[in-house]
């Protein structure tokens, strides 16, 4: 016995409870329940991809706030196990759908269609002639497709590139990612309605994963970070591979930062912009919190509140500690101070104003 009405209702009042799932929206996570769009094969993302067995584990991870790994290495087998598809944190999912504001008799956009539980809720909350939802994976489209129409919903569910939008439904009044991308594609611009919203995750190389909510008007897209978020990237947006590091360059450097100090939102907006192409990831090795610093071409750095060695023709570390260092003399601004323009002339990052671009 399941009980996932009650596990289902659990789950909602703790998202109504915390401020996650606005009330407008919480009929339709009502009707449609997530364990309709998450197979029997899934995985919980720890240190690794864990598989997670069938039974009780299964349905307290669907009635979990929790996010579901259910495709590894692009379906292919035999591949490292990293997540390409998966299942978003209930709470994340409310939280960007109350933030697309959408009102009855809008149109929307879906870039990223996964399970299909995102495009169901829409299709529950507006009608299902009004959603489009697009996916890059054709076994990934056709098995939303199917648990989308098992779940009584219709939105047009198109396998292609997402990065292209979908311009034959078009003009939207709201478009959504569920992807992360490095810039916002022309193609959304284009085809949203004048006055309508982009809601995208930016995924640049320096630890960000900001939510921006643009509005579109005379052809660009502009607004700010209304948020932190974490998506995997739209596949044509996949950073490069990295080039090897020489361990043999190694060499001990001072620190004077706490590694948990790079790691806010706010910096990393801010040093995507000023140091475009340093990337940046944190963790724990051996229980001790450690970031880790590369550029892709071999350079790279490990950091502790204990050590730091830097790697390569690049000194990273000390790269980073100036930027950190004039961040803070502007104040330390918070990630929603942060802004993006996108028009024919790119993509441009600002704080505060669109008149103090970030360069």
């Amino acid at each position: 016995m399941t009980h996932w009405p009650q596990r289902q209702a659990a789950l909602l009042d703790a998202l109504a409870a915390s401020g996650a799932l606005p009330s407008d929206w919480r009929p339709a996570f009502e009707a449609v329940p997530r364990h309709q769009f998450i197979p029997q094969e899934v995985w919980r993302q720890e240190a690794s991809c864990v598989p997670v067995e069938a039974g009780d584990e299964w349905w307290s991870l669907v009635y979990s706030d929790t996010p579901i790994v259910t495709q590894l290495d692009d379906g292919r087998p035999g591949g490292p196990g990293i997540a390409t598809s998966s299942n978003s944190k209930p709470s994340l999912v409310a939280r960007m759908l109350g933030a697309l504001d959408v009102t009855e008799g809008h149109r929307v956009l879906e870039i990223g269609t996964g399970t299909g539980w995102n495009a169901a809720l829409l299709s529950a909350r507006l009608g299902s002639r009004r959603v489009t939802t697009v996916e890059v994976d054709q076994d990934v489209a056709a098995e939303a497709e199917k648990a989308i129409r098992s779940a009584g919903y219709s939105p047009r569910v198109v396998h292609a590139d997402g990065e292209q939008g979908f311009a034959d439904d078009a003009p939207y009044n709201r478009v959504i990612a569920t992807c992360s991308v490095r810039r916002v594609p022309p193609a959304w611009i284009e085809q949203t309605a004048p006055g309508g919203f982009i809601l995208a995750p930016l995924g640049l190389d320096f630890w960000s994963g900001a939510l921006l909510r643009l509005r579109v008007a005379d052809g660009t897209a502009q607004g700010r970070a209304v948020g932190g978020v974490q998506f995997m990237p739209m596949r044509s947006h996949r950073p490069a591979q990295d080039a090897p590091v020489d361990d043999s360059t190694a060499r001990p450097s001072p620190g004077a930062l706490v590694p948990e100090t790079l790691a806010s939102l706010g910096f990393a907006l801010y040093a995507s912009a000023r140091l475009p192409g340093i990337a940046m990831t944190q963790g724990q090795h051996d229980g001790v919190p450690q970031v880790w610093l590369w550029d892709r071409q071999g350079s790279a750095a490990t950091v502790t509140d204990r050590e730091v060695w830097q790697y390569g023709p690049r000194d990273l570390w000390d790269e980073v500690t100036e930027a950190h260092a004039v961040y803070i003399r502007a104040g330390a601004p918070a990630a929603e101070e942060f802004g993006v323009t996108v028009d024919s002339g790119g993509q441009r990052l600002w704080l505060r104003s669109p008149e103090h671009p970030v360069v």
